[in-house]
């Protein structure tokens, strides 16, 4: 897991301690920071699934390469489901609701989708992990079409995971919770 939000406040300069001090400041203040650092954490997370999606483009290639054009296919179908987790973490809500907005977040809820979208951290290694099966099956040349169809379903799996992602912040529960 990554502490972004640690890192946010131990860089905290001593013209915001001192403002963090006005009362009712603290906690608006306080929501920021976990706003900023899930959107941070969500950032990172999407870069490195473009960094899988761009290995699996590679591998792509090596298909082109070998003659395997029947399973070119299913290998850009894992592409495609990377990319649309990718695009859905980099530009999913974090945790804004107006003054006047029915439902109020609060730090707890905050605190639950900052974990949430930590545990899809996890999801990266699986995709990166099933990636690697590709790359080994195409190597060896066993069971490459098995290996396409894992990393399809682990893509997918990922994408089911975050689909609970606004369960979360509605109920403040983690993603063990959610799932």
């Amino acid at each position: 897991m990554v502490d972004i939000k640690g890192t946010i406040e131990a860089g905290k300069g001593g013209l915001e301690r001192l403002i963090g001090s006005i009362p009712g400041y603290k906690g608006y203040k306080e929501k920021d920071v976990r706003r900023d650092a899930d959107k941070v954490l969500r950032v990172y997370i999407a870069d490195r699934l473009d960094e899988q999606k761009r290995r699996l483009s590679d591998l792509q290639l090596q298909l082109i390469s070998s003659g395997q054009l029947d399973l070119l296919d299913d290998l850009e179908s894992a592409v495609k489901k990377i990319q649309l987790l990718a695009d859905r973490v980099r530009t999913a809500t974090y945790g804004y609701a107006g003054f006047f907005d029915v439902i109020k977040v609060k730090e707890d809820q905050l605190d639950a989708l900052y974990d949430f979208d930590n545990a899809l951290l996890d999801e990266v290694a699986k995709i990166a992990a099933a990636i690697e099966q590709v790359k080994t099956s195409l190597g060896t040349k066993e069971n490459v079409a098995g290996s396409i169809s894992n990393c399809v379903t682990i893509a997918q799996e990922a994408n089911y995971t975050f689909d609970h992602r606004e369960e979360v912040i509605l109920s403040g529960g983690t993603l063990g919770q959610v799932n």
